[in-house]
């Protein structure tokens, strides 16, 4: 299964900008291991989750597809 391009872009930026997960967990005030998940791909994120996420690492979430393969979830 090929990795989700949007866990792609978060873990790219996350190296970019040196950051821990719980330094992105904090600013999104969501679990560390929610963090870890979601940058390694093990779960889909929101949208919400993704832009939060995206905001913190400062990545331009319209950059990333949400559609098709790369649709986040709607909740």
């Amino acid at each position: 299964m090929a990795p989700n391009p949007s866990c792609a872009a978060l873990a790219s930026a996350k190296e970019k900008k040196g950051y821990s997960y719980a330094q992105i967990a904090s600013g999104i005030g969501a679990s560390e291991q929610h963090v870890i998940d979601i940058v390694t791909g093990k779960k889909t994120p929101t949208e919400k989750e993704f832009n939060a996420i995206a905001n913190v690492l400062g990545v331009a979430s319209n950059a990333v597809p949400h559609t098709g393969v790369h649709s986040t979830t709607t909740a």
